[in-house]
């Protein structure tokens, strides 16, 4: 096999490579071999099929096949020889195959940088911790029984205040027209309460049972229904029943009912127990943002251009979906194009320099996603779609992409715990409020990064927070 360079800029490879005809004819002739002694055809023997016959029904085929092969195994070869790395699959183009010559065909290529990892202990952190105080579990206890709680009925007829409830029937219109999901019968609504469109329980507040009532209100612009969102809408409200909730105690009768039978200590010590769950978990996130902005601030070899473009490509589609739904965010909204697309290309690169950071450590320590750890991820998220668990784990099955797509975010928490390991914590006890306020959470790794990340072993990875 000859091959010649013929581009090394940067990180970019091209090359020339020609593998002999011999060596093609060779892999043609045991193809058509191998295929010889289990072909079938009509009017011959299994495995005696001429030669001859053979090449004439599948030599286009089994040359087709050996040309991939041979380009592939070449490809492979010229990156192992000079100890290359590729970033992403090679572009490769065949320029010519003749029986005197042989296959001649151009590779081009994004090297994998030579990345120097830092010194982890050199990692100052500070890991805020919380911890529930009283008030926290006595604001759960309340919701708790607030959930538990039964209507009664008032038989006094007056109008309602808030806090009360209403039994109405009610039809929603725009511009005199029903909508779909927009009626309800005996349905219970808190004057005042949550959980409707903006207004809509406010305007109920001085209404008794027999009453009805024509309200007006807009749908939110970010409303789940596109049809809906940001629409003027009018809803014909009867009032039937007017009621009050009524609040269970909070005692050992309520604790046992919800099945803790330690009584209030066990369900108090589950309220806790889960609270600081939730606590540890913003912590985690915040301490894992440090880190990646101290790895950020200590990685500064070059990155892959197409990378980065694969990276901005998907951010920026995000950005433009959002704009067009309006959701973009407040701080953009100002900015033009150009000043957009250099912001946001900039955190592409750092994705992508801090996605090949991770994957270097982590190939570098011999870290990777067991089976058992990718079957665990696969089963947790089955177990997303209640009764359709076996049809998620099937899907999985059958496409590996996707459940590699799993593989990221694991080996990504399984480096980031190690370098927390060698860094220097010291740990800050702060307030649930002060914990809560986190200026930003990292994002696990996305885009074009989730493909690659699944590579880990090679030490292919292309993006982590921004």
């Amino acid at each position: 096999m000859q091959v010649t360079e013929t581009l090394s800029d940067g990180l970019k490879r091209g090359f020339t490579v020609v593998v002999p005809a011999a060596d093609i004819e060779s892999r043609r002739a045991k193809r058509l071999a191998e295929l010889g002694k289990t072909v079938r055809l009509a009017g011959f023997r299994p495995g005696h099929v001429p030669a001859a016959v053979v090449k004439q029904r599948y030599g286009g085929a089994v040359t087709a096949e050996v040309l991939e092969e041979s380009v592939n195994q070449a490809t492979q070869q010229v990156l192992e020889d000079r100890g290359l790395r590729s970033a992403l699959q090679p572009k490769v183009e065949v320029v010519s195959m003749e029986e005197a010559k042989g296959l001649e065909f151009k590779v081009e290529l994004e090297l994998l940088p030579e990345i120097a990892l830092p010194d982890f202990g050199s990692i100052a952190l500070t890991r805020l911790k919380a911890e529930p105080p009283a008030e926290v579990i006595d604001r759960a206890l309340n919701e708790i029984a607030a959930r538990q709680r039964k209507m009664e009925d008032i038989e006094e007829t007056r109008p309602a205040v808030t806090g009360e409830f209403l039994m109405v029937d009610f039809v929603g219109s725009i511009d005199g027209t029903p909508f779909p999901g927009g009626a309800a019968t005996d349905l219970d609504i808190e004057v005042g309460g949550s959980g409707f469109i903006p207004g809509f329980t406010e305007q109920m507040e001085g209404m008794a049972p027999g009453d009805v009532r024509t309200i007006s209100v807009t749908f939110p612009e970010s409303y789940g229904v596109p049809d809906l969102a940001g629409k003027a809408a009018s809803f014909e409200i009867t009032a039937k029943k007017l009621k009050r909730a009524v609040l269970p105690p909070i005692d050992e009768t309520l604790a046992e009912g919800l099945g803790f039978d330690g009584g209030m200590d066990e369900l108090r010590k589950a309220i806790a127990a889960q609270a600081q769950r939730e606590y540890d978990s913003m912590s985690r996130m915040r301490i894992k943002r440090e880190l990646l902005d101290a790895l950020s601030e200590r990685a500064s070899f070059p990155v892959p251009p197409t990378m980065v473009e694969g990276e901005f490509s998907q951010i920026w589609q995000r950005l433009e979906a959002d704009r067009k739904e309006g959701k973009l965010d407040e701080d953009d909204k100002g900015k033009d194009e150009a000043t957009l697309q250099a912001e946001y290309r900039a955190i592409a690169e750092r994705r992508v320099r801090l996605g090949l950071l991770l994957s270097e450590i982590g190939r570098s320590n011999g870290i990777t996603v067991t089976p058992d750890e990718l079957t665990r991820a696969m089963r947790a998220e089955a177990g997303r779609y209640p009764g359709q668990e076996q049809k998620v784990l099937e899907f999985f099955r059958k496409n590996p992409q996707a459940a590699d797509s799993l593989r990221g975010p694991i080996f990504e928490e399984k480096v980031v715990d190690y370098v927390l390991e060698l860094a220097q914590i010291t740990d800050s006890m702060v307030t649930p409020e002060e914990l809560a306020r986190d200026p930003g959470v990292p994002e696990a790794i996305t885009g074009a990064g989730q493909a690659a990340v699944a590579e880990e072993s090679a030490g292919q990875t292309a993006g982590a927070e921004g």
